[in-house]
Order: C-alpha cells, then sequence, then structure tokens
C-alpha cells in the first residue's frame, strides 16, 4: 500500500516506502540477532533450534487442517446441504431437482468474485507456483496466503468442485512455515526446511499418516534440497501435526478400509498390469489437464468468467455422476469396502478426470490430489472386477484392487512412488500390503515418466522451461552465453610435451583440465592432473612418453556461441568438471575453459538480478 500526504506530488511516495521497509529490516535484524544471542547464551545448536521450531509449525500445521476442513464443511452445508433443503435437490434421484447441481459451484465461484478482484495474484498462485517459489524464488510467501488459498480453496470443495484439499494445506503448512522463519530471519535452505515442515505437517494432519507427510514434503515439494538434517525436522513435524489431528479427530484412519489380503502369488501379476494400466491413464490425465489450462488460458473472455464457466461445466458433468462433486472421500470409502457397480465406476474413471481438469483448470483454486485418489480408487475397482471375472480363485475382491490403485494412480500423476507407497500402508496397517503396492507404484510411475518426464505439478513449469528437480530455472541459462561466462586465455600445452615437463612446469592453479593442441593449434586432446596423481613412473619413461599419448582424444567440447543450457546438457555426459572452449563454425582452435562452478556462479548470479527486479 502506499503512503501519500494529501497535495504532495507521487515522488514522495518511494522514500516513504523504502523508510517503512528499512523500519522492517532493522526489526527483523534486531529479531535475528536476539535469537542468535539466546542460542549462544543457552548453548543452543542449530539442529536442536531447528527441532524446536520444527515441533512449533507441526502443532500450527495441525490447526491449520482443522480450520480448513472446518471451513470445507461449512460451505459445503451452506451451499449444498442448505440449497438441498431449499430446492429439492436429491444427487441420487432421477428427476429435474438433479440439474440444481450446476447452480452450486457456480454460487462457489461467485461468492470469490471479491478474492479474485482484490487477491488476483494469490488467487492465481497454484500449487506449481508455489512449488516455483519454494525451490527456486528463496520461499518467501505472505501470511496472507494462509487465508486467500485457504477460503477459496475451501469454497471450491464445499460447493461440490472437483478438487482435493492436500494441495492447499500443503501451501497453508508452508506458508506457516515461512512466515515463522521469515521472522526469525531464515534464509536459504533453512526456510526450505521450514517450508517443508509445515507441508509435511499438513498432509500428515489431513491422511493421519506421518510417514505420507514426510514424503510428500521430500518427493513433491523440496525436489531440489534433499538433506539428511532437514529429514528429521520434518519427520518431527509431521509426528506433531498428526497428533493435533487426532486430538480433534480421533486415531483414525482417513479412509475405513477393509483387511488386505494376497490370494495368490498370480495376483502379483495383475498388480503389475494395474500399475501399467494406472500409468497410462496418469499420462493421459497429465496431458488432458495442461491442455484445459490451456484452452481456458486462451478463452478470450474476462477472467472472472472463466471460474463461473468451470463451475457450469463441473456442474453438468455432477448433473451424470453426482460422485465427482467434492474431494470424493466418501465414494473412496465405498469403493475399497466393493460397495460400488462395475459400470458406475468405469464411469467415474472419465467423468472424475473431466471434472478435475475443467474444475482447477479453470481456475477455481484446488489441488489434484485427492482426485488422483479417486481415479485411482475407480480405476482398480474397474480392473478388479475384471480380473475377479477372469480368474476367481486366485484373486481378492475388486475393492483390493481399487485399494492398491489408489497409491498406483496417485504415484503416477507426480511421480512420487514413496508417496504412494507409505500412504497406502499406513491407511492399511498391513505389511501384506507393501509387495503389491511397491510393485503398482513403482510400474505405474515408470510408465507415467516415459510418456511425461514431470508430473502433474511440474509439467507448466517444464513447460516454461523451469526445471526444479535440478533447482534451476531454464529460460535464465538460455539467455547467458559460454563466452561471458568461460575462464579466457587458458594454459594450453603441445601435444610433444613429456611427462617430466609436464610435472615440472608450475600450472596456473585456475584450472586441472588442460587442452592439449598439436603443432597447428588444433585441440587433440585433453590430459587432467588428476590422472596423474598415485602413478608411479619410471624415471625414464618420463622424458620418453609425451601428452599426446597420454591425453583423452574423445572429449566433449562446447563453443563460445553455445547457450549455458546446452553446456549443461554436455556437462551431464561426462565426468569432468572443466570442458575446452573452441571457436563455433566446427574450429578445434581452443579459446577458453568453461567449468561447472562458472555456470553455477552466473545462474545465481542472474537469479538474484533477476529478483531484484521483480
Amino acid at each position: 500500500m502506499k503512503l501519500e500526504f494529501p497535495g504532495k506530488s507521487a515522488r514522495w511516495t518511494t522514500p516513504l516506502i523504502l523508510i517503512r521497509d528499512l523500519h522492517l529490516l532493522r526489526r527483523f535484524v534486531r529479531m535475528r540477532r536476539a535469537v542468535f544471542s539466546l542460542l549462544s547464551r543457552f548453548r543452543i545448536s542449530e539442529n536442536t533450534l531447528m527441532a524446536i521450531l520444527a515441533v512449533g509449525i507441526g502443532l500450527l500445521a495441525g490447526l491449520c487442517n482443522y480450520a480448513f476442513r472446518s471451513c470445507i464443511d461449512l460451505f459445503r452445508w451452506l451451499i449444498i446441504d442448505s440449497g438441498g433443503q431449499l430446492t429439492g435437490y436429491s444427487p441420487y434421484a432421477w428427476n429435474a431437482s438433479r440439474l440444481w447441481a450446476i447452480a452450486f459451484p457456480i454460487t462457489g465461484a461467485i461468492v470469490m468474485f471479491p478474492l479474485f478482484i482484490k487477491f488476483r495474484e494469490d488467487m492465481a498462485f497454484g500449487f506449481p507456483r508455489f512449488l516455483e517459489t519454494v525451490n527456486l524464488r528463496g520461499g518467501r510467501l505472505p501470511l496472507r496466503l494462509m487465508f486467500t488459498r485457504g477460503i477459496s480453496s475451501a469454497l471450491t470443495i464445499g460447493s461440490g468442485g472437483s478438487a482435493g484439499q492436500e494441495g492447499p494445506i500443503a501451501q497453508i503448512g508452508g506458508t506457516a512455515g515461512s512466515v515463522v522463519g521469515h521472522l526469525l530471519g531464515m534464509s536459504g535452505e533453512r526456510l526450505k526446511v521450514l517450508i517443508g515442515c509445515g507441508v509435511s505437517g499438513g498432509v500428515a494432519a489431513t491422511f493421519n499418516a506421518p510417514l505420507a507427510g514426510v514424503f510428500f514434503a521430500h518427493e513433491i515439494v523440496l525436489l531440489s534440497s534433499f538433506e539428511l538434517s532437514s529429514f528429521t525436522s520434518i519427520v518431527i513435524s509431521s509426528g506433531m501435526a498428526t497428533v493435533v489431528s487426532r486430538a480433534m479427530y480421533g486415531d483414525i484412519p482417513a479412509f475405513d478400509v477393509p483387511a488386505y489380503q494376497l490370494v495368490h502369488p498370480l495376483e502379483l501379476a495383475f498388480y503389475a498390469l494395474l500399475g501399467v494400466v494406472c500409468g497410462c491413464l496418469a499420462a493421459l490425465f497429465i496431458t488432458g489437464y495442461g491442455k484445459t489450462r490451456d484452452m481456458f488460458s486462451r478463452l478470450p473472455i474476462n477472467p472472472l468468467w472463466k471460474p463461473l464457466l468451470g463451475g457450469f461445466l463441473v456442474g453438468c458433468v455432477a448433473v451424470l455422476l453426482p460422485q465427482v462433486q467434492g474431494n470424493g472421500y466418501e465414494f473412496i470409502e465405498k469403493a475399497v469396502s466393493n460397495d460400488v457397480g462395475w459400470l458406475l465406476v468405469t464411469l467415474l474413471i472419465v467423468g472424475k478426470m473431466v471434472a478435475t481438469c475443467v474444475t482447477v483448470g479453470s481456475g477455481l483454486p484446488g489441488g489434484t490430489f485427492a482426485p488422483s485418489l479417486f481415479i485411482g480408487s475407480v480405476t482398480g475397482m474397474s480392473f478388479g472386477f475384471l480380473a475377479n471375472s477372469l480368474f476367481p480363485y486366485q484373486t481378492a475382491t475388486p475393492g483390493a484392487y481399487a485399494l492398491v490403485g489408489m497409491g498406483a494412480f496417485l504415484a503416477s500423476v507426480t511421480h512420487a512412488p514413496m508417496t504412494g507407497i507409505f500412504l497406502l500402508f499406513e491407511m492399511t496397517g498391513s505389511y501384506k500390503v507393501i509387495v503389491p503396492i511397491m510393485l503398482a507404484c513403482a510400474i505405474g510411475t515408470a510408465v507415467a515418466r516415459h510418456f511425461h518426464k514431470d508430473g502433474i505439478d511440474t509439467a507448466d513449469l517444464a513447460a516454461q522451461g523451469i526445471d526444479l528437480r535440478a533447482g534451476r530455472e531454464q529460460r535464465v541459462l538460455e539467455r547467458i552465453r559460454v563466452k561471458g561466462v568461460m575462464m579466457r586465455d587458458p594454459e594450453i600445452l603441445p601435444e610433444t610435451m613429456t611427462i617430466r615437463q609436464f610435472l615440472a612446469r608450475s600450472h596456473s592453479p585456475r584450472q586441472t583440465t588442460f587442452p592439449v593442441v598439436t603443432g597447428g593449434g588444433e585441440l587433440s586432446g585433453v590430459v587432467v592432473i588428476h590422472d596423474f596423481l598415485g602413478i608411479a613412473f619410471e624415471q625414464e619413461l618420463l622424458d620418453q612418453v609425451t601428452l599426446g599419448e597420454m591425453a583423452a582424444v574423445d572429449i566433449l567440447t562446447v563453443t563460445s556461441e553455445d547457450t549455458l543450457a546446452k553446456a549443461l546438457q554436455i556437462f551431464e555426459r561426462t565426468p569432468l568438471d572443466e570442458l575446452p572452449v573452441v571457436e563455433p563454425g566446427g574450429q578445434r582452435r581452443v579459446v577458453g575453459i568453461l567449468t561447472r562452478h562458472a555456470i553455477t556462479g552466473a545462474y545465481n548470479r542472474a537469479m538474484v538480478t533477476q529478483s531484484l527486479k521483480e
């Protein structure tokens, strides 16, 4: 908000803002000094501090989960339950009252209008943007994001939109961790760890599954910064959030599932085939989700009308298949309990995919985690009906396949197999499910990765050139040329030089890889100083063996006009940390040396400059 006085020129605004931010900065510095002073006085180590903060963030994430779920229940009561009483709406009665299913998600979109107008940036801050901010933008998340995303996502789910609460609660918990870290003046990897604590706590509290929360944070959110030291804090936070959830709701699993049994060893082949089916459908879902988002983004209408259109379309689907409304947890329990028919679950595979794509793709806030569980359960159950009809004595009930399908489809869509495995294990509490779910999740993830390198949460970012798993933004590397980063005037050695001359020569400390050139000055190979460590030579050989005989000749090179993105791809194909830079146009004349360290430094400087401009 700008600070201006009546009658003053706008040129006075900027200094006042700077003064306000300067006071804020000074408060942060004083708070940070006080924290460090406290740590020093009581001899509290950094790991101990992170563990203490993890406890607090876990408790906060558990309370946020309770508030978020209460908001969903409230909006569902206000819009669907109360609206149903007024209109006579019944989702399972084949009469005209089912048409009211169209009005409920539209009502939710209309109620969100003030949020779309006032907090447009926050409403567009979906889970991909959250991942980008955490992994590439320093992890600074505003406090208001907890409320804007929480309320809007609760409205989407509570009014019948096909979306999940896990993505939003991960953002809410992550924002809580970011705010705590920001207040204590933390940044960098420590701030990411605190965000991971909030994410794991939110997801763990939602499913009453602490291990699934831990792996969700590491596999899906902290893609580029997994460390053993961060694992401890995230485990603590996940456990504390689960304690809060169990205190509020009781020690019960997210889904009431029957005991799992492996009827026959032959079933493992069916579960492997189910993994293939889930992987293929997951790839289809990722493609459809991306195309739907692109379609809505290209629509030449006011952005405020797009959520209304999405609400209308999902309402039309709900008229035919009311089970697609909301997160679908109630129907998932019916599926794993064998309380659903084959035709319905088969139709719901397509229906839930379409409903989720138009809900989230139109801009209505919500996650894809719960819909993935829903689609996986109906896919597994439909597959289970087929397997049970063909091999009735060697296969379990369709509900068992629905259970494994949940984890397999979730792992395939998110490319996070450990999350799917441990979520199913904690939901069932049975070791017997481990082998089938590991098999299905691993195969499903491999098949989905064959079609899509990135999961549903990172596919949009990958299309923009942002590689979160590598911790870099590809577009930045594509704007920088090698000639602006390379080390110029490197030490170049003739191929006629002997080993004794090489070892006796005072080499430049700037490089460890030395280009070897012919008499005409063209590159013929390279020698690496480390190759000579620990190698014993006969004294007479030192004068007889030349560098031309020792040099590696099948080497990769980069040109001075290549981008750093291309250079990094070349580095991935070689173990060397330094590569010769040659002239463009097929020439072999060496003009410099490019190092991995130089690429990292150039990328970091470019990201800092970009952040300051933003």
